[in-house]
């Protein structure tokens, strides 16, 4: 292995516990060579948007080699960069511009997977039945009297049963895509080709991971296996029905030792580096992976998931804070990234609404009114920045993009579209290439093209337009985000007790507070100077769907 680059990032180990960090899904953010895929290099080139914004670090979702089976979390090569985003060297340079910035890298981590395309499946099946080389993931034989049934009734996250039949007859195991090849993490070589992984991109800069379906990696496979109940039954109702750690491939208790591994890997670096878990399990379960021996940190995906409803919310976030405490690990707080309807659609869809069924009315069902959407993702996000944690950003939230849900069927490249008998549209329209400038022929995302079509109002969201705009939601966010540097102490929380009802108001360490109208009428604001409002504040009362900082 080659000697370490020098460590450019802070010396500070806990830089992570209350950073705002800023998702870059590469393949929309910004085209350098033209060709309408956004790659490396268009991202080191709008490394200053980041810097501006105020965030403390970028989370690169996949730039590895992929055929795109599943947007990048197919990985043939884990220690390469795909040729149509760049080469290692571009990783190189945007990893030292970031640090150059103050800003710090994340690289997101697939490893309950491969693609197909991985030489170590190409050598499964070519290497046949009992082969050592088949062992890396899960075969199995087929039920039926030749074989011709799945090993079991397990289904995939996309749709469908989660066995894949090779000529040779047996079935490999895919949690997702076929394209996608469970590995067997029985396994030690697999275990230490990840830890091979860590250390190379450790090696070359990264401060740190984002952990992929990191609930899933062990599975129970000694035999026979075990049935969930049949096609109609769900993985996330197994995991609530189930005992706490037995459910046969998702969040079983020995993959904790997985992770207590890795954390001596990069308790080795200087500082040590951090890592976040997607952990699709009840709070409880989800803080075992945020230890402080294990990865340190894990999403919080029932704020995601909350209503617009104070009840709720307070709820969801005093929940959040005790369990991340308990953990040792300090609480993480997002509203948009790459798999979810954007938030400033997503939150005025009215309670109980299936947001797959809302995307196949191409959003018209119900309409969402987009001022109103705006109004109250402003909001959400003051709230957001003002609770103690760290804060995930998704790319284009800044500018207050809401969902594009009329892509046209033709255009759609997600595989659920197709895995799901086209019956869902899937994650596109919250991946659509970002607009940097109101006009040209992708709206500054290249000099072409871009891979999804953007829609003709996306101009007037563009950065250019909003850039130095009074009230513009790109300035809201930078204002939002300077100012939290100045203010943010501590990792707790008061709760007022005296808030109106629909009203959260807590207040933060040095006495600073934030006060958010989640009701439908107007309320009296708290005594105090208003430092940042998400919609002007008028006689000292705040309107619906407003946030305020107050002094």
């Amino acid at each position: 292995m080659t000697d370490p680059k020098p460590d450019l990032s802070s010396k500070d180990p806990d830089w992570w516990r209350q950073a705002v960090v800023y998702q870059v899904y590469p393949r929309s953010f910004a085209d350098a060579d033209g060709d309408g895929l956004g790659d490396l290099k268009g991202v080191t080139e709008r490394l200053g948007h980041l810097a501006a914004l105020g965030v403390d670090a970028l989370w690169l979702s996949p730039f590895y080699p992929s055929e795109l089976a599943d947007g990048g979390y197919d990985v043939a090569d884990y220690r390469d960069v795909d040729p149509r985003l760049g080469t290692l060297d571009d990783f190189d340079a945007l990893a030292a511009e970031a640090h150059r910035l103050g800003l710090k890298v994340i690289v997101d981590l697939v490893p309950n997977h491969t693609s197909h395309r991985h030489p170590w499946f190409r050598e499964a099946l070519a290497a046949g039945p009992g082969s050592d080389a088949r062992d890396r993931y899960v075969f199995r034989d087929g039920r039926g009297a030749a074989g011709e049934l799945p090993p079991t009734d397990w289904q995939s996250v996309f749709g469908g049963s989660a066995w894949r039949r090779v000529p040779d007859g047996q079935w490999y195991l895919h949690l997702f895509t076929p394209e996608q090849p469970d590995l067997n993490w029985d396994r030690e070589e697999v275990r230490d080709d990840f830890r091979t992984t860590l250390r190379f991109w450790s090696d070359r800069g990264v401060d740190g991971f984002r952990v992929d379906v990191a609930h899933a990696l062990t599975k129970e496979l000694g035999e026979p296996l075990r049935d969930l109940g049949g096609p109609g039954s769900s993985h996330e109702s197994a995991l609530l029905t189930l005992p706490p750690g037995t459910h046969p491939f998702y969040d079983r208790d020995e993959v904790h030792a997985i992770y207590r591994d890795w954390r001596t890997v990069f308790d080795t670096y200087t500082p040590p580096r951090m890592a976040v878990a997607e952990a699709w399990v009840p709070g409880a379960r989800r803080a075992l992976y945020a230890r402080p021996d294990e990865l340190g940190q894990a999403f919080n995906f029932e704020y995601l998931q909350a209503g617009w409803d104070a009840t709720e919310l307070r709820a969801v976030i005093t929940e959040s804070l005790e369990t991340a405490r308990a953990a040792g690990a300090s609480a993480t707080w997002v509203l948009s990234n790459h798999d979810v309807v954007r938030h400033a659609s997503r939150l005025m869809l009215p309670p109980g609404t299936d947001p797959g069924a809302w995307l196949l009315s191409d959003g018209r069902e119900p309409p969402v009114d987009l001022a109103a959407g705006l109004r109250r993702a402003r909001a959400a996000t003051l709230l957001m920045l003002a609770l103690p944690g760290s804060s995930y950003l998704y790319q284009g939230e800044e500018l207050g993009l809401p969902e594009v849900a009329d892509l046209p069927r033709e255009a759609l490249q997600d595989p659920v579209w197709e895995q799901t008998g086209r019956t869902s549209k899937g994650r596109d329209g919250c991946r659509v290439p970002l607009p940097w400038t109101p006009e040209g022929p992708s709206y500054g995302f290249g000099a072409g093209g871009a891979w999804l079509p953007q829609p003709a109002w996306f101009g007037r969201y563009a950065v250019a337009a909003q850039d130095g705009a009074e009230g513009s939601t790109l300035e809201l966010y930078r204002a939002a985000l300077k100012l939290r540097r100045k203010l943010l102490q501590g990792e707790s929380l008061t709760w007022a007790p005296d808030a109106p009802d629909g009203v959260l108001h807590f207040a933060r360490t040095d006495g600073w507070r934030c006060v958010a109208n989640l009701s439908a009428t107007d309320v009296r604001l708290p005594t105090g100077e208003v430092l940042l409002s998400s919609a002007p504040v008028a006689d000292g009362r705040l309107g619906p769907d407003t946030a305020v900082w107050l002094a």
